[in-house]
């Protein structure tokens, strides 16, 4: 992927180098970077880790009694039937533990995808109006290297602070 992305970008830069006489605008941003530091990005995180909190505490509560049922198991002061009985409590907080913790990380994953989708649109929208204003020719997203000169993750991320 990432040999046809410097393919391409060889072929762009062979073509602008090639109209010397006419005036090329290109622009390089840092989408990492906006994913991390955009205000809409901070928003979308923070909900997502206030919506899922409450799930994560119960899990924490159900891997807190498993381990207090091993700590007890393991005193070995208990007649046979009843540590019988408290290991099959411990197996099957085990599975419950592991399939609440795999529901969570599916619907974690489900709800970031979502917001991501949404927030990758945000991000294409303000590129775009960038792009149109300031007559951009080029804007690319990822590069091997690039000169502050073209960088203009900064507008980005002071348009999407602005909406």
């Amino acid at each position: 992927m990432k040999l046809r992305i410097a393919c391409f970008i060889g072929a762009v830069l062979m073509a602008v180098s090639s109209m010397a006489s006419a005036d090329i605008k290109i622009g390089f941003v840092d989408l990492q970077r906006i994913m991390r530091e955009s205000a809409p990005a901070v928003r979308a995180s923070k909900r997502l880790e206030k919506e899922f909190e409450g799930r994560r505490q119960e899990l924490q509560k159900v891997a807190a009694q498993g381990k207090a049922l091993q700590q007890a198991l393991d005193k070995n002061s208990m007649p046979e039937a009843d540590r019988r009985a408290r290991e099959r409590e411990l197996v099957r907080l085990n599975q419950d533990f592991l399939r609440m913790q795999r529901e969570l990380n599916e619907d974690q994953n489900a709800r970031r995808n979502e917001e991501l989708a949404g927030l990758q649109e945000r991000i294409n929208n303000a590129i775009q109006q960038i792009a149109n204003t300031e007559k951009y020719d080029l804007i690319l997203q990822e590069a091997a290297w690039n000169t502050p000169k073209i960088d203009i993750t900064d507008k980005v991320l002071k348009a999407l602070a602005d909406k």
